[in-house]
């Protein structure tokens, strides 16, 4: 099956170029059940496989100045030690073993990957949803930048990055252009700078706790960063408002499909 994974971390770079945001929270389902690594170690090899993709795939808005450094700043910081902190001291708090239902027991590996398909299928409702395309020059918009907001925004993005290791792009995107008034394509930029900086915070929060099997990282990571390359490079001509809504169904099949194994089929995994 290890091919199979090899094939959907393309695909994740892909979606991340694009859309700046989605691959993320498709990086733990692929890595469990094609690759067969444990929910809680998922997170940790997301967060490194996320991190570097993104890296490489913000270069390229960087060069084009599509990226606003001060919402990074604002949003980053607060999302960043939000991170550390669930990753340092409440992941861990969570026992393996959490309760039992009648025959069926409830684990923590089940319980992270039943909390992610619900971000899936939240993240799949607001990229279907319609909404009017919100075109805000920032520049000229300084009045509006919401400080306290975008803040806040941060440090329940880092709280879920934290739990799931998924990048959290389709919460940031709406974020950056509600609350800090970025055109689109600056906030895909912007977003998949936090989405670097995040996951390099949370996955450097894991050493020393988890053993990283580094081959098998680089080399799928290797593949995803292939995959935002050539994503980044479709963002010239597709248009990511059109696609958004197809992927956000393809992101609702799969976060009502790991519902369904976990609390029928897989929840003591």
């Amino acid at each position: 099956m290890d091919y199979l994974g090899y094939i959907a971390a393309v695909l994740i770079g892909i979606s991340l170029g694009l859309i700046g945001a989605g691959g993320s929270i498709l990086t733990i389902p692929v890595l469990v059940y094609l690759i067969g690594i444990s929910a809680v170690d998922a997170t940790s090899y997301s967060l490194f496989i996320v991190g570097v993709s993104a890296f490489i795939g913000v270069l390229r808005y960087v060069r084009s100045g599509l990226v606003c450094f001060r919402t990074v700043m604002v949003f980053g910081i607060p999302s960043v030690v939000s991170i550390f902190l669930t990753r340092k001291f409440l992941l861990h708090a969570i026992p393996t073993h959490l309760f039992a239902i009648g025959g069926m027991e409830v684990t923590k590996n089940g319980l992270l990957m039943i909390l992610l398909a619900v971000l899936m299928i939240i993240a799949a409702f607001s990229m279907i949803r319609k909404t009017p395309a919100i075109r805000i020059d920032g520049e000229k918009n300084n009045e509006q930048y919401r400080y306290f907001l975008i803040f806040q925004q941060g440090i329940i993005v880092g709280l879920l990055v934290g739990l799931v290791g998924a990048g959290g792009g389709f919460l940031i995107i709406p974020a950056l252009v509600v609350l800090a008034k970025l055109p689109m394509k600056k906030a895909i930029g912007t977003s998949l700078a936090i989405i670097a900086l995040n996951s390099t915070i949370g996955f450097l929060s894991d050493f020393g706790v988890h053993q990283f099997n580094w081959s098998f990282l680089f080399k799928f990571s290797a593949f995803a960063v292939t995959g935002i390359i050539l994503g980044s490079y479709l963002a010239k001509y597709i248009s990511s408002v059109k696609l958004k809504p197809a992927f956000g169904w393809f992101v609702l099949i799969m976060g009502i499909y790991i519902i369904t194994k976990e609390l029928f089929f897989g929840i003591t995994v």
